[in-house]
């Protein structure tokens, strides 16, 4: 969202949010989320012509912001250990922290029209460079066995994203334990040479 965004459209941008991650997009209509907004199903279509629009202005909100963060913390560390876990560990704390967003940015991404699925798979391939980066650079410098980082890097986002799944606020684990163990498991799987994780 971006500064000149109005309150009206946060609120139907909270509400949309909400009844995506609880209902699923093809569960949720737009007269739910203008109920939870509390508004009437005729103000959603002044700020959004479709309900898809909803989708998409959440879901490029999630991803640039996303991508931002974990350029911040890829800059964070000298070498190629150190950029994989700030970054693993700042891509966890998103999706724990804000795991309803991350649900919906990741869960209902076939119901975008194709050429909005267009510009955030753009942003998907960005967000993954940053981690396929360190890998390359960590195997190329010998601090990382990795036999393939194709893979590993697939293998790695997938932990990331998949903690919002499955992560309750009723746990005993912290958000920062679960990004930390992250880091550790994603070294391990980039088969990092240095200090043991």
């Amino acid at each position: 969202m971006t500064e000149t965004t109005s309150d009206a459209q946060r609120r139907l941008l909270d509400a949309a949010r909400n009844s995506f991650a609880a209902r699923g997009f093809h569960g949720t209509t737009t007269r739910d989320i203008a109920a939870a907004a509390g508004m009437s199903p005729a103000a959603v279509y002044v700020h959004y012509r479709t309900k898809e629009s909803l989708l998409y202005a959440i879901s490029l909100a999630g991803h640039e912001s996303t991508l931002r963060a974990l350029r911040e913390a890829q800059r964070s560390a000298d070498d190629p250990a150190g950029r994989l876990a700030a970054t693993v560990r700042r891509l966890v704390l998103g999706h724990v922290t804000g795991h309803t967003m991350a649900r919906v940015v990741n869960y209902e991404l076939a119901a975008l029209s194709p050429e909005h699925r267009v510009v955030i798979d753009e942003l998907r391939y960005d967000i993954q460079q940053v981690i396929r980066g360190a890998l390359a650079d960590g195997t190329d410098s010998g601090e990382f066995d990795c036999v393939d980082i194709g893979m590993t890097t697939n293998a790695i986002m997938g932990m990331c994203i998949d903690v919002a799944r499955w992560y309750d606020e009723r746990d005993a684990w912290l958000p920062e334990r679960i990004a930390d163990h992250s880091a550790r498991m994603a070294l391990r799987m980039a088969g990092h040479r240095g200090r043991k994780c």
